[in-house]
């Protein structure tokens, strides 16, 4: 945890990641509560994100980590010693900004070398190391240039280098990519995910793109109002939210009201819209209750002879919109006590594009439809 502290050797060493623990972390400003008592415990060399709208508190708890926020209560433990009395620069550990934050009178060298020479580094050792790092984010060679002389996204690849130059073994990200524009943002995604394999480092990453969240982390703790709502793989947080605000919050749901009839193999059996439905529940529901069903627009489909076979949720409805988008028609169906389903489906020369008005029936898997 010495903010001196360099490997011994380059890029070719694996270093293990930092394991860190939250422990009911509370910051308030103005006596509003910013982040209200969250516990968190994050995986030695895991990607783990931190997801949410704004004013969830993600930030903040990042600033928290990185020592630039202090918490009002609670404890912060790297690697099981706790860091809340470190200064921000004993912590060893790499940050980067959305706005990247490089000396514009600097080269790419110099701004990547900074940390090093500020921990003492001689010269010949910081050279190699810079070069070591251009080479992880694949920028060999630009080290005599300046950042007015880069693109965006070659600017974000220089930040990214000055913060693992001196081989932390955590590295918080708040929203870096969040200035780019959408396919440069899509490749370096990718290029993240790469990175963090080659370094076998914690990353720890704030963002409140749902898509960017899934594609990248190994986990993902979705925050509201200064808490943590569910924290899980992307697969278990889109397949299986806990709450209407995860489903809602992470891609789009469809929400159902319904009356539970009974519980039947493991499942809730529910009268919705005058159709009976089944769903997956974390908890078992008595009958009368009422309850919400949701379901993903891209699992409802139109229902063939196929599901005859197979069970299935089943409605009737009447397409009352119909949205071209490209890849994907998107389709407002609406059924019976003033139920609207959207369903999502690939737009093919081979499927049918269904028309306004239409009489359709839905169908759908049990196991795709969660209590929420």
């Amino acid at each position: 945890m010495d903010g001196t502290a360099l490997p011994a050797t380059g890029q070719a060493q694996a270093l293990h990641g930092a394991s860190v623990v939250l422990s009911g972390i509370e910051k308030r400003f103005d006596n509003v509560g910013a982040v209200r008592g969250i516990s968190l415990d994050i995986l030695s060399g895991e990607f783990i994100t931190l997801l949410g709208p704004s004013g969830s508190g993600k930030t903040t708890t990042l600033m928290m980590i990185a020592g630039f926020e202090t918490p009002d209560a609670g404890d912060i433990t790297i690697d099981r010693r706790s860091v809340v009395a470190l200064p921000p620069y004993r912590r060893n550990i790499g940050m980067v900004f959305q706005n990247y934050a490089l000396f514009p009178h600097l080269t790419v060298a110099d701004n990547i070398g900074f940390p090093l020479k500020q921990r003492g580094v001689d010269r010949a050792t910081r050279a190699r190391l810079v070069a070591e790092s251009l080479d992880l984010v694949r920028l060999p060679g630009y080290q005599a240039r300046y950042p007015r002389q880069l693109s965006g996204g070659q600017q974000q690849r220089v930040a990214l280098a000055r913060s693992i130059v001196f081989h932390p073994r955590l590295l918080l990200m708040d929203e870096p990519l969040g200035a780019l524009d959408k396919q440069l943002r899509e490749s370096l995604q990718l290029e993240m995910r790469r990175l963090h394999a080659d370094l076998g480092i914690t990353f720890v990453y704030v963002t409140h793109d749902q898509e960017e969240a899934l594609t990248m982390s190994d986990r993902v703790a979705v925050m509201n109002e200064g808490l943590i709502a569910q924290v899980g793989t992307p697969e278990d947080l889109y397949d299986r939210p806990c709450d209407r605000f995860v489903a809602s919050f992470i891609g789009e749901s469809n929400f159902l009201p319904g009356v539970v009839r009974g519980n039947e193999d493991g499942m809730v059996v529910a009268d919705c819209g005058g159709a009976t439905l089944r769903a997956v529940a974390r908890i078992r529901h008595a009958p009368g209750e009422a309850v919400t069903l949701a379901a993903r627009p891209e699992r409802v489909h139109f229902a063939g002879v196929q599901d005859d076979r197979i069970r299935r949720n089943r409605m009737a409805a009447t397409i009352a919109e119909i949205v071209f988008a490209g890849e994907r028609r998107r389709y407002l169906c609406q059924c019976e006590g003033g139920v609207s389903i959207v369903l999502k489906e690939a737009s093919s020369a081979e499927i049918r594009p269904r028309v306004v008005g239409e009489r359709v029936e839905l169908a759908w898997s049990a196991a795709d439809t969660v209590i929420v």
